[in-house]
């Protein structure tokens, strides 16, 4: 992907697991027909989802299972898959 910036996560966020609105960033990219197709249907059956905590939860699952080892990581996933909205 390109023009995403990595930050490290600051101590303030470490210990306490919420993000600040300065910690949240916003990206647009392009995505295949057949996953937004995917996705809308998803959540026209769960209402309780929506586009941005599906892929919130898809990207940080993606990244817990590929070896990232960050407790906030964990927690927005966690957070999102059972309906525990951190803000």
């Amino acid at each position: 992907m390109q023009n995403i910036e990595i930050a490290e996560e600051n101590k303030s966020m470490q210990e306490s697991g919420v993000l600040d609105s300065e910690d949240v960033i916003s990206f647009q990219t392009e995505i295949p027909k057949p996953i937004q197709q995917a996705m809308k249907v998803y959540i026209e059956k769960h209402p309780h989802w929506d586009q941005y905590r599906l892929l919130q939860a898809a990207v940080a699952g993606f990244l817990i299972q590929n070896g990232i080892s960050s407790r906030l990581i964990t927690r927005l996933y966690i957070g999102n898959m059972f309906g525990y909205h951190l803000s």
